[in-house]
């Protein structure tokens, strides 16, 4: 075994340890949630702990990338790891300068610095919130709209090429430009195994996409789980407001991802079409969205699901609407239906359990399944 053939194995094998060590918290925060008496947040979280699971042997045995993908993966978790223990120590140095019961209330928020206003915000009244505004759950939604940015990148919008084939010439060309400074770095360019216009490039990117802005957003929901919401930099960075739920659990920012890239890696090994994962993809996003935002603003006939909560069936109706539409859209009439009858049962029986996962996961292997017995093509 040479050196660089070393190096590859060492990424591949830190990489695998990262889920498997995602694993082990999720399982711990899961167990803490139910503890807690939020079965929803923790059986949730203990989900994603299964699937990380499945993503460590999955990664020992085939493989998310190439070399030196799963090293760029590997940095870049490092760099998030840094840039989130920064912020970390940023804010306890705020924490510990402030002494709520004895702070002059009368001092004026604009002589105070942007982290110091963040902190009180959170420390001074529980930010877990059994139920949020209309504006805050507006902007909650609109982070599903990366569904859409997704299948954009993936197959470009009209004379708009594939922005991820794009990105992965650019980098073919940019390590061809600079193959000094990359070979002493990744070592000998032929070990780059991507070329111009090559689909596994498309591919792999998109997989290192969706695992880039899991580990991005998992590292901040750990702190916040573990630590406390102050020391969130995502909750900082997008000014979110909690949910009970949340509560000794996971974001569902973390379970939608979670879902995606399990859809994804089915894609990649060929247990499911393309066409069916973005039509998980976006009815999870997008009809979700539906759902919440129609019947919080709209809905007037209130009904009672099987987890208690209380919907609308102005906001069910809208979901599966859409749901039906994104799915004739990308698969056609008759898998469009089995895309929306699979929406409306994730968000309504479900107890414990967020539909943010169960969707895009559900909805592309039952898209597999009505192939497989029907036999009808996948979209049009």
């Amino acid at each position: 075994m040479d050196y660089w053939t070393a190096v590859d194995n060492i990424y591949n094998i830190t990489l695998s340890l990262s889920f498997f060590i995602l694993m082990i918290l999720m399982f711990h925060i899961g167990r803490k949630g139910i503890k807690a008496k939020n079965k929803y947040g923790g059986i949730s979280t203990i989900i994603c702990g299964f699937c990380f699971l499945i993503f460590g042997y999955y990664n020992s045995i085939i493989r998310f990338f190439h070399y030196p993908y799963n090293g760029f993966m590997v940095w870049w978790i490092g760099i998030n790891l840094l840039v989130a223990l920064i912020f970390f120590l940023l804010i306890k140095r705020v924490v510990n300068k402030i002494d709520l019961k004895s702070e002059d209330v009368e001092l004026v928020n604009s002589k105070k610095s942007i982290l110091r206003r963040y902190v009180e915000r959170l420390t001074k009244e529980n930010p877990y919130l059994e139920d949020i505004s209309f504006k805050m759950e507006l902007i909650r939604k609109s982070f599903h709209l990366m569904g859409l940015v997704l299948l954009i990148g993936y197959f470009g919008f009209f004379l708009l090429p594939p922005l991820i084939q794009l990105i992965s010439d650019g980098v073919v060309m940019l390590i061809n430009d600079i193959k000094p400074a990359y070979e002493f770095i990744w070592g000998d360019i032929s070990l780059f195994e991507y070329s111009l216009g090559d689909p596994r490039g498309l591919k792999h990117l998109t997989m290192m996409a969706l695992i880039g802005a899991l580990m991005f957003a998992l590292i901040s929901d750990l702190i916040r789980v573990l630590r406390g919401p102050e020391y969130s930099l995502f909750n900082f960075l997008t000014h979110s407001m909690l949910r009970k739920k949340e509560l000794n659990a996971m974001g569902p920012q973390i379970y939608i991802i979670t879902g995606f890239i399990f859809s994804y890696m089915l894609y990649m090994v060929g247990l499911i079409d393309i066409l069916a994962f973005f039509s998980g993809v976006l009815i999870a996003c997008l009809s979700d969205a539906a759902a919440a935002l129609i019947g919080r603003r709209y809905g007037k006939h209130k009904v009672k699901v099987r987890s208690k909560d209380s919907k609308s069936v102005e906001g069910f109706l809208a979901g599966t609407v859409v749901a039906y539409i994104i799915g004739l859209i990308l698969v056609g009439p008759i898998y469009a239906i089995i895309g929306a009858v699979i929406f409306f049962i994730t968000d309504y029986f479900p107890i414990y359990t967020a539909d943010n996962i169960l969707n895009p996961i559900f909805i592309p292997i039952g898209i597999q399944l009505g192939f497989l017995l029907l036999g009808l093509p996948i979209g049009w």
